[in-house]
């Protein structure tokens, strides 16, 4: 008796039967057909000879003494590396209750003794069989997966790079725009101001040498409350001042931000980024109406300047930082939603009736160090929402988002990623429980090994005049 044998050449096949008589006529039909046979008398041999060599299919009888077929088989199943190979149960037990049983615990297949040697090789060949179109299955989608990884992948990056471009023309026209003018007031504000003290100064001298007006100046005067306009107008002008500054500020804070006119690779002062990216979000940090404003609780270390790409780190510092501020937000609606902070129009109509000194402190802290293996280090925290432990592990997945609809597009934090693991060959990790917040860790090195080389390239070319 023979058969087909293309399928099954060399395959293994361990036998697992406490009657020898049986190994040994099982044994030798399989090893006719081409099969390599090995055996086992008792459960712990099987389980142990599974460890040493992986078969390809298992034959495994019942009633055995000490452990039971059934006992193998939950072991086989429970174990990832013998997971996945098919157990044929081969046993005198014919009732319908024990073939129940045997597919319960994880057999594929069930052979009642006394058995036909035809029908024995033919189920191995069908579960062999199964199996490789499994595996085969199994390889087509880790490659369809892979596909699917590697597309999100570079959508993500085609988007970044969009918008990145994008982001920096912008930001790069508005703050040469807006710079233009500004400068304009501020160097204008200067003189403003001294002619301003020279008017006041003059009618000083006036009412000094002419203490008595006419009853038209002094009605005039009255009219006018020039006492008040003279001190006034003396605060106008520092009030111009101040918010001209601070627009200035707001510019140059754009400029550093999008970084349109300088080199992709710069070595750069992390905190001099990180405070640029505050003063972009200083309206989001300010207290609300129905909230108190954030703290930024600032831990700097000693850093020295980083190599890297700072108008993309400059990105990733904006998603942190904002998502910080969302998670703050979320958290303090879900704490405090019979004070209208749980309302669609949250900010708009009911206003907390708590006191904000009642309310707790909203805070985001960010610390920066150099670690042992001359890593850049720095982390993020608030104290909003938190992250639940089944989400964490998909943070950082294309298109994934933990945000309400219509809320988040599930980019930051992948986009995040990619800069940080694959550009600047670092890490990025959360860790967070539910309700108490989220701390977000970026560790870079502080010189890139290939930009740090261009850089050399560079500045050696700077000083010798080549």
């Amino acid at each position: 008796m023979h058969f087909n044998q293309t399928n099954h050449q060399k395959k293994n096949i361990l036998v697992v039967d406490d009657t020898p008589d049986n190994l040994r006529l099982l044994s030798a039909m399989l090893t006719a057909q081409g099969f390599e046979v090995r055996k086992a008398l008792n459960g712990k041999m099987a389980l142990t000879a599974c460890q040493m060599v992986l078969p390809d299919v298992i034959l495994l009888d019942i009633n055995m003494p000490g452990m039971d077929g059934y006992q193998v088989c939950q072991q086989l199943k429970a174990d990832d590396k013998t997971s996945e190979v098919p157990v044929i149960f081969i046993s005198a037990l014919d009732d319908v209750v024990d073939k129940v049983k045997a597919f319960d615990v994880g057999g594929v297949d069930y052979i009642a003794k006394p058995f036909h040697g035809a029908e024995v090789v033919l189920r191995i060949e069908n579960q062999i069989n199964l199996r490789l179109l499994q595996v085969k299955l199994q390889e087509k989608n880790f490659l369809l997966q892979q596909a699917l990884d590697n597309l999100k992948a570079s959508q993500v990056q085609q988007i970044q790079n969009e918008k990145m471009v994008a982001l920096g023309q912008l930001v790069a026209g508005l703050a040469h725009e807006i710079n233009n003018p500004i400068s304009f007031i501020y160097g204008n504000l200067q003189y403003a101001g001294q002619y301003v003290e020279d008017l006041i100064n003059i009618i000083e001298v006036y009412q000094q040498e002419y203490p008595k007006p006419t009853p038209k100046i002094q009605q005039i005067a009255k009219d006018l409350d020039l006492n008040f306009i003279i001190k006034d107008l003396q605060n106008l002008i520092g009030a111009m001042y101040r918010g001209s500054d601070r627009i200035r500020e707001i510019v140059l804070a754009l400029q550093h931000f999008s970084r349109h006119d300088e080199a992709e690779i710069k070595r750069v002062n992390i905190h001099e980024d990180i405070e640029n990216t505050l003063v972009m979000l200083q309206h989001r940090l300010r207290e609300a109406a129905d909230r108190p404003a954030i703290v930024v609780v600032k831990d700097y270390g000693n850093l020295p300047l980083v190599t890297c790409y700072a108008s993309e780190l400059n990105q990733v510092f904006m998603h942190l930082l904002n998502n910080a501020i969302d998670a703050i937000e979320e958290g303090m609606r879900n704490q405090f939603p019979e004070e209208g902070m749980g309302n669609e129009e949250w900010g708009m109509g009911n206003q907390s009736s708590t006191p904000y000194s009642l309310l707790p402190t909203l805070q985001i802290r960010i610390h920066t160090e150099v670690t042992d293996l001359n890593l850049v280090k720095i982390a993020i925290a608030d104290n909003g929402l938190g992250i639940e432990e089944s989400l964490r592990s998909r943070l950082f997945d294309p298109f994934f988002t933990t945000k309400p609809v219509g809320k988040g597009s599930g980019l930051g934090l992948s986009i995040s990623y990619q800069i940080i693991v694959q550009k600047h060959r670092g890490n990025i990790s959360c860790t967070s429980s539910a309700g108490k917040g989220a701390e977000f860790v970026i560790e870079i090195p502080v010189e890139q090994p290939d930009i740090s080389s261009q850089f050399s390239k560079l500045e050696k070319g700077l000083g010798t005049g080549d």
